[in-house]
């Protein structure tokens, strides 16, 4: 019977539950720092190696705070997130702002903070430039069409609508140099959840190979080269993590071939891992509050895709415990189903689980990143709580969790007729 390590024990959580009801989620701070610490190792051997947490995957100030305690900086891709990394201090090339259909006041803002602009078509370049000007520093991003395979979460290449085509960044680099602009980066991200590491390095090549063109073509050197995010964490118990390592040593052994002899030893690597960090050090608790047996045996709990809409969105697979009963034989099939008046509110379909009775407390795995940050309010449910344990056991409220009040502080009653 395969399962997940808890970080916590049935005791601990009977007692957090008490003072916070379900549903909630709770991060495992110890985890995450551990993870980062162990990221940061793996790609130490590449010149200035820089990693941009992926704001969107885990948009809490307390878990960012975390990150860029090790370390890291924060990728940012909408007006929001740029405001939250200004308000925890946060500014200049300790930014990367990757966005799509970019707004202007999203340009102004990153401007301000002196992000890094990670311009993802080339008509952006006018837009910039026309709205809040063009820095010293800009990156742009690719997009290799038939050269990669995509996957159902980003799509193929040709089909997605982030990046350029490779004429446009050479395109896009010759207006920005005659415009003015001195240093240049280049990125690319292709894939999402994926865990298999040989991907990573031949994308890797894929950049290094166009960085010596842009060299060879334009007599521009790039600065820095930005692999994206996408690497993925094992949701089903029986995969394995990413060996990092591996994944690290690989693009070291590429950076030395490719690029050292041809005068580009320099060039900084950097990424936007977010699923990768936080992912696994994530769960949802909820609490099943009824029964139905019909023509499938369903179980109904507090919680719903409103506070994880990966199942419904993707069919994606969150491993779920049972607590106290880790060690049960799974012998009876059910869905897990949410409240909301949706036939696709299922956090599980058909998922063997020991027999569950009123009042068990789920926990499901893996839902670090993506989870409570694509909540929505739909049937007027409410964003639940985010909490953070802590290495003496101890937890910390890090986000209460919505009213009704809050729900309703945007409608306007006072001018109903």
């Amino acid at each position: 019977m395969l399962s997940k390590q808890i970080p916590f024990t049935q005791e601990q959580l009977l007692k957090i539950a008490d003072s916070y009801p379900t549903p909630f989620y709770i991060y495992d701070k110890a985890g995450i720092i551990t993870n980062a610490k162990r990221l940061i190792s793996a790609f130490k051997p590449l010149p200035s190696y820089m990693q941009y947490f992926a704001v969107k995957a885990c948009p809490n100030p307390h878990i960012l705070n975390l990150l860029v305690r090790e370390g890291f900086g924060l990728d940012c891709s909408s007006l929001t997130e740029l405001i939250l990394a200004e308000r925890m201090g946060l500014k200049g090339e300790t930014i990367m702002f990757t966005s799509n259909n970019t707004s202007m006041e999203e340009f102004r803002e990153a401007r301000a903070l002196r992000a890094i602009i990670n311009l993802d078509d080339i008509t952006h370049i006018a837009c910039l430039e026309e709205t809040a000007g063009l820095p010293e520093n800009i990156c742009v991003r690719y997009n290799p069409g038939n050269l990669k395979q995509g996957d159902r979460f980003i799509g193929t290449p040709t089909e997605a609508k982030f990046g350029m085509r490779r004429d446009q960044v050479f395109e896009a680099y010759e207006t920005l140099r005659r415009k003015g602009v001195k240093r240049f980066g280049l990125h690319t991200m292709v894939a999402s959840n994926e865990l298999d590491p040989n991907y990573f390095v031949e994308t890797t090549r894929i950049l290094f190979q166009l960085a010596l063109e842009v060299k060879k073509q334009l007599g521009i050197t790039l600065e820095y080269i930005n692999i994206g995010g996408g690497i993925g964490i094992p949701y089903h118990p029986d995969q394995h993590p990413m060996d990092l390592t591996l994944l690290g040593q690989g693009i070291t052994s590429l950076h030395l071939k490719m690029l050292s002899p041809e005068g580009l030893g320099k060039l900084k690597i950097y990424s936007e891992f977010g699923r990768l960090v936080t992912g696994p050090f994530g769960y949802l608790v909820t609490r099943v509050q009824h029964i139905k047996d019909t023509y499938k045996k369903f179980v109904g709990v507090d919680a719903t895709m409103a506070d994880l809409m990966r199942p419904a969105l993707y069919g994606a697979y969150h491993h779920i415990s049972v607590m106290g009963k880790e060690e049960q034989p799974h012998d009876h099939i059910y869905d897990i189903t949410g409240s909301l008046c949706e036939n696709n509110d299922k956090l599980a379909i058909n998922r063997p689980l020991p027999e569950i009775e009123l009042g068990d407390i789920l926990v499901v795995h893996d839902t670090g990143a993506h989870g409570h940050a694509m909540g929505f309010n739909y049937n007027g449910k409410l964003r639940s709580a985010e909490l953070l344990l802590c290495e003496n056991g101890s937890v910390e409220l890090i986000r209460r969790a919505e009213t009704v009040d809050d729900y309703f502080n945007t409608l306007d009653f006072e001018s109903i007729p």
